[in-house]
This record gives C-alpha cells, sequence and structure tokens, in this order.
C-alpha cells in the first residue's frame, strides 16, 4: 500500500473556520477520523481540522481507540501544514513515538485501553504557537501499524484570536 492524505470533514477546505470574537476568549477546533481496517502506512497523513488566520494555539489534545494491538510498532506524530507563511511542522504538536494503547503507558493519560495526548512539542518548548494564515492541523504517521488498524481519532484544538 502506498501513503496518502486522508481529510476529515472538519478540515476540508469547504468548511467554515471558526475565526470570530474578541481577543482572549478561548475557541476550540476539533476533527474527527474513523480509520478503517487497512492498516497505517509511513507517511500517511490525516488532515483534521483547520484553525483560523491570525490565532494563537493554547492547549489540546489527541484521542484515539487502541489503533495497534499486539507488538505496537504504530508511530503518529501531531503537527501542522505549511499555509504560505509559516512552514509545514509535522510534529510541532507532539513527536508521540510509538503508541501504545495500555493505560497510563509513557505519555499516555489514558485509564482505560485506548490514548490520550495533550499536544505538547512546540508549546512546550517556546510556549503558545501563533499562526499568521488558516491553517490545517494533521497527524502523520512515521511508521507502519502492526496489527488492529481500526478505530476513532480525534484532535481537539484551544485556541484565542490575536
Amino acid at each position: 500500500m502506498t501513503a496518502e492524505t486522508l481529510t476529515a470533514t472538519r478540515a476540508a477546505s469547504t468548511f467554515p473556520v471558526a475565526a470570530g470574537g474578541p481577543a482572549g476568549v478561548l475557541h476550540c477546533a476539533y476533527g474527527v477520523y474513523e480509520k478503517d481496517a487497512n492498516a497505517f502506512e509511513d507517511g500517511d497523513i490525516f488532515e483534521m481540522c483547520r484553525i483560523p488566520a491570525n490565532c494563537t494555539v493554547v492547549g489540546g489534545f489527541f484521542m484515539a481507540d487502541d489503533l495497534d494491538t499486539g507488538t505496537e510498532t504504530l508511530d503518529i506524530d501531531i503537527g501542522w501544514a505549511a499555509n504560505g507563511v509559516e512552514s509545514a511542522d509535522p510534529d510541532g504538536f507532539g513527536n508521540l513515538g510509538v503508541l501504545t494503547g495500555d493505560a497510563f503507558a509513557a505519555g499516555n493519560l489514558s485509564a482505560v485501553a485506548g490514548l490520550m495526548y495533550p499536544l505538547q512539542g512546540t508549546l512546550l518548548t517556546d510556549g503558545p504557537q501563533s499562526f499568521s494564515a488558516e491553517t490545517v492541523i494533521q497527524l502523520e504517521a512515521n511508521a507502519a501499524s502492526n496489527a488492529g488498524h481500526t478505530g476513532t481519532m480525534s484532535v481537539v484544538v484551544y485556541y484565542i484570536m490575536q
């Protein structure tokens, strides 16, 4: 199989992006993708949601079912696509390493089988991340999955308008 780019409904270029309201009011963007039985391939990109121009991301998280069972090999990063102003950073919000759906495994905040990781990356090293143009928040698989493959993936992004 070949790597592909898959787009969740809320990441489609035709989906309206919430950008109104006064500066400093917390907004939320989210995307959900239902993964079918096909294996994750190295290089698969899942466009999850869009955030508006002139916003600053202050937090968020990635949640999913246990997407890889047995001896886990699936490695997914959270980041953003290039937007014409800021460069792409595929792991700007998290280089999560190999994901395990076991409760409270390394970095995983889930108390049950499944995945829950806070956005991190630049948020930990540099603080909130600002964007000048509308931007796609994405997941990228860096290693193929071993087994399992099916389930729901969600990304939630908290931002304020500048």
